[in-house]
Formats: structure tokens, sequence, C-alpha cells
């Protein structure tokens, strides 16, 4: 006579279905880990480093003459800029100073501040001093038009002029950032950051790259220039849903003090931008600041220095050497 099926407690399996899963997480956590090291490895450092107290920042260093600081947005690193052409053609004329920003690329991020727009526009600002840089024309694309916007408005800014390429500038509701978001929470994040999100950003990567550049298509050399095992590290990934979760109240904080500003202003964007609207965004700046000058591209999307980067060379170079700089010292 057969022996009666003996039934496992529920307890049982709960503890082995979690034991397997707390496995499975490890063995991911782990190959993260290694992939993250081995894109470091493969991508070394293209500049040099300065350290504003405990934040190690990386930057590159190209040309002479009037400077120009360059911050990219977010989901990219300094090569962004380099790709597009414009730290060669700006350097024909100036000295080009592009970070990557705290977190981003090379640079470090320390777990002991908020990083929001303002504080790394401070570090910014300080690592700018160490090297002996006053006075830049500052180009922000994207998030880092917030970053720029935060060197600008305080009473002790030492800008030339700022130039605002693809930016978000107004609050509103937006449901990329709550998607972000989570990636940023102490713990919660930490497991997204190990598991989950590196393996969804890869399957997403090229296509969130194409809305970027939408309608544009994505220039060949770009995936060479802006690595993708770089972008999905867990460090930048942290610095990103960061990012993205200060986003909103940064543009809030800051929309107070668009009149405010002194310096001439050079507002770009992509007409058919599918990740800001520009109409909401750049126009409506540009109606704040009397002295600002607004182009936006026709058939150019959100990176819209791959479409037009003569012209806003052109807008530094007036910034830099137009016959009012005397009025602007």
């Amino acid at each position: 006579m057969d022996r009666p099926f003996k039934k496992i407690p529920a307890t049982a399996k709960t503890i082995g279905a979690l034991a397997a899963a707390a496995t499975a997480a490890a063995v991911g956590a782990l190959w993260v880990r290694q992939r993250a090291r081995k894109a470091e490895r493969d991508n070394p450092p293209a500049g040099r480093f300065i350290k504003v107290g405990a934040v190690p920042l990386h930057y590159i260093e190209k040309g002479k003459g009037p400077a120009v600081v360059l911050l990219h947005g977010n989901a990219v690193m300094l090569q962004d800029f380099i790709a597009s052409g414009l730290v060669d053609r700006l350097a024909e004329r100036h000295r080009v100073i592009a970070f990557d920003r705290p977190g981003y690329g090379h640079s470090g991020r320390p777990r002991d501040r908020l990083w929001t727009a303002q504080t790394q526009g401070a570090v910014i600002q300080q690592a700018l001093t160490q090297i002996g840089v006053t006075q830049p024309v500052v180009l922000g694309h994207s998030w880092g038009t917030l970053v720029a916007l935060s060197m600008a408005v305080g009473d002790a800014a030492d800008l030339r002029g700022l130039v605002l390429v693809s930016g978000y500038y107004y609050p509103t509701a937006r449901a990329d950032v709550a998607l972000a978001a989570p990636a940023a929470l102490p713990i919660l994040g930490d497991v997204l950051r190990y598991t989950v999100s590196p393996l969804s950003g890869r399957l997403l990567f090229k296509r969130t790259v194409r809305t970027m550049f939408a309608p544009a298509p994505v220039p060949d050399d770009f995936f060479e220039s802006v690595a993708r095992e770089m972008v999905l590290r867990p460090a930048q990934i942290r610095a990103e849903a960061e990012d993205a979760a200060f986003m909103i109240p940064a543009a809030a904080h800051l929309r107070a003090r668009y009149s405010d500003l002194k310096m001439p202003v050079s507002i770009f964007a992509g007409a058919d931008d599918k990740v800001i609207d520009p109409e909401a965004n750049s126009v409506r700046l540009h109606r704040a600041i009397p002295q600002s000058t607004l182009l936006v591209a026709r058939g150019a999307g959100h990176m819209v220095h791959y479409a037009i980067p003569a012209e806003i060379a052109d807008a530094i170079e007036r910034m830099s050497v137009g016959p009012d700089h005397e009025l602007r010292r």
C-alpha cells in the first residue's frame, strides 16, 4: 500500500522561496558589481581629477581663451559633449571645461549630503575657483540647466553668460520622476540598483536614447562615446534617480529667481523634444528673462546640441567677446 503524501507546511515553502529569491538576488548583485568594475576598466577617465572636500570630480579641459563650462544632463556623462562636437568646436577659441557631475562618469557622490541642484552648483563653483576659472560662460543641458541656473542666481554669481539647452524650468507632474525615484531611496534603492534597475536599463537603454534624439536619428558613434555599461552602474543609477527626485523641487525653487538674472542668457530647445515640452519651459523662460535670446530648432529633439552645435557655439562666442563685455564684468 502506498504511503500517503506528506504535505509540506506553508511556512517551509515560504522560507524556501525566500531563500531561493535571496540567492538569486545575491548572484545578480555580484554580476552587476563585476559588470560595473569591468565598465570602469574598459572606460578609464578621459581627463583629470580635482577634489572639493570629500568629492572627487572628473573633468576634461581643452583649448585656450575665455572659459566655457559644460554641464551634462541625466543618463549621460561628459562624453556627451565630446560626441556632439561641442568640445572640439569651442576649444578652437575657448578654454573648455566639461565636468562629470557628481555621481556620473568617474566623479564621486558621497552620501553625506542631499545632492540638489544648489549643492551640485556650489561644488562645481568651488572646483572652478581651485583651477583658476573666473567669469566663465556656463552651458547646461537638460538637468544640467538646473545646476547652471543655481550657479547664476546667487548674489556671488561669477558668470559671464548662461547657455541653457533643452531645460526643465517650471514644476509640473511627471510620470518619469515617479518611476525613477524609488531607486534613490535608502535600502530599497540599494536593492533595486543591484538587481532590477541594471537589467531593465539594458532592455530600455537604446529605446530611451532614440526618444532623446527623436525625430533625429541617433548618431552612429553615440554608443561608443557614451558607454551603456558606464550609465548602468549602480552608482550612476543612484545619481540619476536622486536627480529625478530633486528635479521638480529644483525648478520650484528657482522659478522665482529667473527675473533676477543680470547676465546674458541664450536658450535653445528642439521643437520636437519628446522629453521636455519646449513651449512650457524654454519659451516661457524666455518671456521671464528680458535679456534672453531663444532658438527653437525645427526637426530637433531633446539632444538639440547635436543638431545645432554651430548656433550654440556662436552664442557662447558673442557672450565671451561681445561689444558689451566691459558692461558685464
